[in-house]
């Protein structure tokens, strides 16, 4: 029997591949909540607007981003399913809050000729700026000390800093280059250069394609029909109608259809492995099985091995997470003075907004719907421990309406406070994570993780993650 523990979108992907997999039989899944789908959740307005307490698209780049778009095909999802293509204004216009103005990222080959309003000089410098900064030899640091070094302070600052809170509510002075950026910092590493690395690997990678497409070690997935589909009209992103939850919901019923057993309000407090079998506290009652997948964050996955892996228990506790405070608006009609996909905000601005999302600009509604990001690394820093929904309310309409030059007040409002809901891939992740897997192999413990801990936190990351730790649970 295999146990998955988690039921957010990495454990329903893992019992998805599982159930899938003759090799494995008699497939739980333990939830200790009372719903299934993790972070992923969406919610209706009373006018029956979509609010997004998770993520709300999906991108369509590279092999995890196919392999997502094979699993909606399979699922039959294609007819809900909204795609947002290459030429769509609002997704090429996304916008920085900086020294009280909102300034457009570049996104034209001829804006990095010009001096944009975020940098002291013209992208194009930075070229030069690269070229001639010296190779420092290292194994791993920040993102923001990589590009301070390579490109200058105020890309680092002002571009950088801000994309970082983005993608993981995240500090770019605490992040690594070699797990976020790798192929920027191994192009330094290899070629002393990011812009002579990168340019010689597309060489090279031009040159050898007739010998061999997969020059770069990129894990081969075969397309569907929708993900050539997505691939030939360009899209760059993708949701679903009536919110992405739904992703969640039909895996559930499509794995519980071929006989994955979910149980929630099932919580695993402690796991011990025999030599032939594994042993399961569940609510305080002992369960067994023959192996286990985790999908839990890495901290909670190791107090329950804290007991009998010590060690192991000590490496997966010290990924650490960040909280973000999320507060949907809506607002009667069009109040949006611009359309674009949001805006993000860099920490040296010193406020408790990561970003805001423009909902309705990137899936229109017959209102405006934004979604305002708070907290991440700096959480405590504006929230404290415990702060209330009104507190987390007052602040997003404040700055929000602040910000945007909106005079009417929201009609509508949803909060939530995701604790724990980012896991940090700071400096020397790659290395722990390479301990936290060498350690389960040299044990010959019969685990398999997956999930956003360890290989990124896109949700094209964590579902191919349980697709890999399905393959990796079959060797053991």
């Amino acid at each position: 029997m295999t146990v998955i523990l988690g039921g957010g979108i990495s454990g329903l992907s893992a019992a998805y591949y599982a159930v899938n997999d003759a090799r494995l039989s008699s497939i739980i899944l333990l939830e200790a909540s009372s719903r299934v789908g993790g972070w992923i959740r969406s919610k209706s307005s009373p006018s029956g607007a979509t609010f997004e307490q998770g993520p709300r698209t999906i991108r369509t780049h590279g092999p995890p981003a196919t392999n997502t778009l094979n699993l909606i095909e399979d699922l039959k999802l294609n007819d809900k399913l909204i795609s947002v293509k290459i030429n769509n204004p609002v997704a090429a216009n996304r916008l920085i809050y900086m020294d009280e103005a909102l300034h457009r990222l570049p996104n034209s080959l001829t804006s990095i000729f010009k001096t944009i309003s975020l940098l002291d000089s013209p992208i194009i410098n930075r070229v030069w700026t690269d070229l001639k900064a010296p190779k420092v030899f290292k194994e791993d640091e920040s993102i923001h000390s990589f590009i301070q070094r390579r490109l200058g302070q105020d890309i680092a600052d002002n571009i950088i800093s801000p994309m970082i809170c983005g993608i993981c509510a995240g500090d770019a002075r605490e992040i690594s280059v070699n797990f976020l950026l790798k192929s920027q910092f191994e192009a330094e590493q290899k070629y002393g250069s990011i812009v002579k690395g990168l340019l010689l690997k597309r060489l090279k990678k031009f040159f050898t394609k007739s010998k061999n497409s997969n020059t770069d070690n990129t894990p081969v997935v075969e397309s569907s029909a929708l993900a050539n589909k997505a691939r030939q009209e360009h899209w760059i992103m993708w949701g679903l109608q009536g919110g992405l939850e739904q992703l969640p919901q039909v895996l559930a019923n499509n794995v519980k259809e071929r006989g994955v057993k979910i149980h929630t309000e099932k919580k695993c407090e402690k796991l011990t492995f025999k030599s032939d079998r594994v042993e399961l506290l569940v609510n305080g009652k002992s369960q067994e099985c023959s192996r286990v997948i985790s999908s839990l964050c890495a901290k909670d996955l190791g107090k329950l091995l804290q007991e009998q892996h010590p060690v192991l228990s000590t490496e997966l506790k010290a990924i650490p997470t960040v909280t973000v405070g999320v507060v949907n608006l809506e607002f009667q009609g069009n109040v949006m003075p611009l359309k674009a996909f949001g805006f993000l905000v860099p920490p040296k601005e010193n406020l408790p907004l990561l970003g805001v999302i423009f909902d309705s600009c990137i899936f229109p509604q017959s209102s405006t719907v934004l979604t305002i990001m708070m907290g991440g690394a700096w959480f405590e820093k504006y929230f404290g421990p415990n702060p209330s929904e009104e507190q987390l309310l007052t602040t997003a309409i404040n700055h929000t309406k602040s910000i945007l030059q909106i005079e009417e007040e929201p009609i509508a409002h949803n909060v939530a406070v995701l604790k724990d809901c980012i896991p940090q891939h700071v400096v020397g992740h790659n290395a722990r994570v390479k301990r936290i897997r060498d350690y389960i192999s040299a044990h010959r413990i019969p685990l398999a993780l997956c999930g956003s801990s360890y290989d990124g936190v896109g949700l094209n990351d964590v579902i191919l993650s349980a697709k890999q730790a399905v393959r990796d649970v079959t060797k053991l």
